[in-house]
């Protein structure tokens, strides 16, 4: 388990996780994503620096996944809320604390499983925030490919049916082991998709997915320390991106995260 902690208030009051990926961004206009990924949708987005869990998350996702008669190769472009919940839970807060999937268990958790063998998602993002562990405090880093690019997730997504009887959509984003050279900030990191993968991850089995949950090693991820107002979920502008003093007290992490 991680030990970054992430409080976010529901309508049960405040909830405290213990959250590996727990914040990211996308920034890129909605059009030039779609571009990206291919798909026809263009939902409302404005640019995020610090998406949150139980906010608005954009997925990927195959039509067959809704539709069993779609037998179409389009992608389609939603958003649901970040935190997944089951379809036999009774709140739609049990979602709040299933922000993250380990890979390593995905196909045997009760959570995961029925998700992870028919819903698989990409979850598109520009970056991701961690905490590394300094003195007495944390210092936070941003982790995003070079340029700013967008990449994607693996990601999981289920629908949940609210008592008034409306279905609630929600996601999680599948987590691996991190490469060696990141595992200074992090022990953990989230799973990346190589573009070649995706269709596997969409519409391939459970067997074939599964070697597709690995650590991403590229010269193109980086990271670098970032201000403490990322912390806070009300702040969501470019000024988060700005880059932080290395703390003096350890050495700092390497900014190319790639080891081979």
């Amino acid at each position: 388990m991680s030990d970054n902690f992430v409080w976010i208030y529901t309508s049960s009051g405040r909830v405290t996780l213990n959250a590996m990926c727990g914040r990211y961004s996308l920034t890129s206009p909605v059009d030039s994503v779609a571009r990206l990924f291919g798909f026809d949708e263009r939902p409302n987005l404005m640019a995020r620096y610090n998406i949150a869990p139980t906010q608005d998350a954009l997925i990927v996702r195959g039509g067959s996944q809704v539709d069993s008669s779609d037998s179409s190769e389009a992608l389609h472009g939603v958003t649901v809320r970040w935190g997944l919940t089951p379809s036999w839970a009774k709140s739609l807060d049990d979602g709040v604390r299933m922000i993250n999937a380990r890979s390593e268990t995905v196909r045997d958790k009760p959570a995961f499983r029925a998700a992870y063998g028919a819903r698989r998602c990409l979850i598109p993002a520009d970056g991701f925030y961690e905490w590394r562990k300094v003195g007495g405090g944390k210092q936070a880093y941003r982790i995003a490919m070079d340029g700013n690019s967008v990449f994607a997730f693996a990601g999981l997504w289920e629908s949940w049916r609210a008592p008034s009887g409306a279905d609630v959509e929600t996601c999680a984003i599948l987590t691996t082991e991190a490469t060696p050279r990141l595992t200074p900030v992090h022990h953990r990191m989230p799973v990346i998709l190589n573009p070649g993968d995706y269709a596997v991850w969409l519409n391939g089995s459970p067997e074939a997915a599964a070697p597709l949950m690995r650590p991403y090693e590229s010269e193109a991820l980086q990271a670098y320390p970032v201000g403490a107002a990322v912390g806070n979920v009300r702040n969501d502008g470019p000024e988060l991106w700005a880059a932080a003093p290395e703390p003096r007290d350890d050495p700092p992490p390497p900014k190319q995260l790639d080891l081979l």
